[in-house]
């Protein structure tokens, strides 16, 4: 610190030496919180820590251009009056208190999500009611303020003569000088360094300790949405849509155009057409391990187990993403998922060709019901626009309401409002189809006292068998409906309940469970089939004998034995394609990699690259941004 104060306005050097300090005791914490069997060599923890300075400089230089401004803006009166002083400490209190609650954040997100900040971590900034009532419900948030408020006061406190004298007058010459000189560093970060560049192995907790948490949330809102052609290895679109031609033929489908561009193409529906209702519930973070139907010794899910015995049940699906809204994207789309934030969210994403808008030209009621505000994540809007009636909390009466939390209504009183919107219907004589999107298993996990033997707010395995039961008592009470004998519900997740792991996409974290529901038209059964979520609507469609036109990507899963089984998962910048026991992953800067794994335990290694399984995927993803870009899935 003597070094430090030599020099005037060494209060930049002084800030720069503990901005480090805190980045390298975060980087730390985190190292320490990853799982024993992570995988992390003491080469790659060297690797990490080498990586994450340069990341650490670099969001330095960035934090330095208020600094570069003031040296450069401020007057020689200001600088040399009296209270001078008391504006640098001030300053300096901010900024520290800053980093410090920075690195507090930083320690709950990886707690929660097993990675530094990205695109989730954009949305607390974006969505500040769901996300801060969150916080407030699930933290001690007065006790964390305060103590970072303490920490940063009495930092200051001792500080203090080394930050007056750091901030001694200097000759308006010498600080543009200084300024100038400083500006380096945030331009030299701008054009040397990128995201990407924290990619230093496939180990996934390594990656994430070579970025900085900083960087990277500036980068996610930046990146919303990554060019395929230009950040991803890639073909022909010629040769590409070929091939995505051949993967969706189907013995029951001909394409609208044999040389058209995009995909549409018509299926013919097997049988009379079934005008039955479909209630399609997407369970929050509800992964398949937590159920005893997929080995689970825990018993969280008695009502799950016992209605998989009842359904066709599908034991080998795959989420698409790790994020409510991919896999609403899947599920309504039949999209695989594009790099950077799902269709959702993006601008300009009304008017898909949808499984809201196939129901809906069929003569039904579409409703999409949500537990929460559907603002959120954009999902009013989208849904409203592409197929669907949207009834979210605003539609909730009081008395309709028994108990809530900051995400939505619990999963009963979503339930209740499910059955009396189908009523409506059913009065006027029409058919209805509905997508359910439930909040309660999800953090801070609070949910009506005495439902279970898991008091609220006690985790995710409250959450979990919470969830459970309130799908016990809903299948109880439709019971008793007149319209149950002609309805088939749907049980999925949207997600996982977290996808961290120590390979780049960790295949087991994204298994989720597939329930079809209909005991009047539905043989219960079991489906090994390899399969995604996009899949769900086109198997639905079949199950119904529709005849409809299509530019879905997903497939018929009871009518497509002769065809290559696969699925996709992803982040927001790694695409995977899984197909026999191959995984096939893609990310920004062109990169390329092939995996073997196993099933049963999710283990992968790494594999020679193969051409033909890099060409299906190529197919798949290339080819839904080929249509994407070029509205060729939109309704026409």
């Amino acid at each position: 610190m003597r070094i430090v104060s030599r020099y005037r306005f060494g209060v930049v050097s002084l800030f720069a030496v503990l901005f480090l300090l805190i980045s390298l005791a975060t980087r730390t914490v985190l190292l320490l919180m990853t799982p024993a069997d992570a995988g992390l060599t003491p080469f790659l923890i060297a690797k990490a820590y080498a990586m994450g300075l340069v990341y650490d400089a670099a969001t330095l230089g960035y934090f330095l251009i208020p600094a570069i401004i003031y040296l450069l803006l401020a007057p020689q009166r200001l600088v040399q009056h009296p209270l001078h002083r008391w504006v640098v400490r001030g300053a300096f209190f901010l900024i520290l208190y800053a980093l410090l609650f920075d690195g507090v954040a930083e320690y709950f997100f990886f707690e929660e999500f097993g990675t530094r900040f990205n695109f989730i971590a954009v949305d607390y900034l974006i969505y500040t009611h769901e996300v801060w009532g969150n916080i407030r419900e699930s933290y001690p948030l007065p006790a964390l303020l305060g103590g970072i408020f303490a920490v940063d006061l009495l930092t200051v406190v001792l500080l203090r003569r080394l930050i007056d004298r750091a901030a001694a007058t200097t000759f308006a010459g010498q600080r543009r000088r200084l300024a100038l000189a400083l500006a380096a560093a945030p331009l030299a970060a701008l054009l040397l360094l990128n995201i990407s560049a924290t990619a230093i192995s496939g180990n996934a907790y390594a990656n994430e300790l070579a970025g900085n948490g900083i960087y990277g949330l500036v980068a996610a809102f930046r990146n919303n949405e990554l060019d395929f052609r230009q950040f991803y290895l890639s073909r022909d679109d010629r040769q590409v849509m070929a091939r995505l031609h051949d993967l969706v033929q189907e013995r029951n489908n001909r394409f609208a155009a044999p040389s058209q561009a995009g995909v549409t193409r018509f299926i013919t529906g097997e049988g009379k057409e079934q005008r039955l209702n479909v209630i399609v519930v997407v369970e929050e973070s509800l992964s398949a391990k937590f159920l005893g139907t997929f080995g689970s010794t825990e018993g969280l899910t008695p009502n799950l187990d016992r209605l998989a015995k009842e359904s066709l049940l599908f034991t080998h699906l795959y989420a698409t993403g790790t994020r409510t809204v991919r896999g609403l994207e899947a599920i309504n789309l039949s999209l695989p998922p594009l790099p950077g934030v799902s269709m959702v969210k993006r601008p300009g994403n009304e008017d898909f060709f949808s499984w809201g808008s196939v129901m809906r030209s069929k003569g039904y009621d579409t409703r999409f019901i949500y537990a929460g505000f559907g603002y959120f994540d954009n999902m009013n809007y989208f849904f409203a626009n592409n197929g669907f009636d949207v009834v979210d909390r605003t539609n909730f009466a009081k008395d309709e309401i028994t108990f809530a939390n900051v995400w939505g209504v619990c999963d009963e009183d979503l339930y209740h409002k499910v059955i009396k919107e189908a009523g409506k219907s059913y009065a006027k004589g029409r058919p209805f189809f509905s997508m359910v999107m439930t909040t309660s298993n999800h953090r801070p996990f609070t949910y009506p006292a005495g439902r279970i033997d898991i008091p609220p707010k006690s985790g995710r395995e409250g959450g979990v068998k919470y969830a459970d039961y309130a799908i016990g008592r809903f299948i109880a009470e439709v019971r008793k409906e007149p319209w149950f004998k002609d309805t088939i519900f749907v049980f999925v997740a949207d997600h996982c309940d977290g996808s961290a792991g120590k390979t780049e996409l960790p295949v087991k974290k994204y298994e989720i469970p597939l329930l079809v529901y209909s005991p009047d038209h539905i043989k219960p059964g079991r489906v090994d089939r390899l399969a995604s979520q996009i899949d769900i609507a086109p198997t639905i469609l079949g199950l119904l004998n529709f005849s409809y036109r299509t530019d879905f990507l997903g497939r018929d899963l009871l009518k497509a034995d002769d065809r290559v089984a696969r699925a996709f998962i992803s982040t927001y910048q790694k695409l995977g394609y899984i197909e026999d026991d191959r995984l096939v992953v893609l990310g920004p800067q062109k990169q390329a990699a092939m995996y073997r794994f196993d099933r049963a335990s999710g283990e992968a290694r790494p594999a020679p690259m193969e051409e033909r399984y890099l060409m299906d995927m190529l197919a798949y993803y290339q080819g839904a941004n080929y249509l994407y870009k070029h509205r060729l899935n939109r309704l026409r």
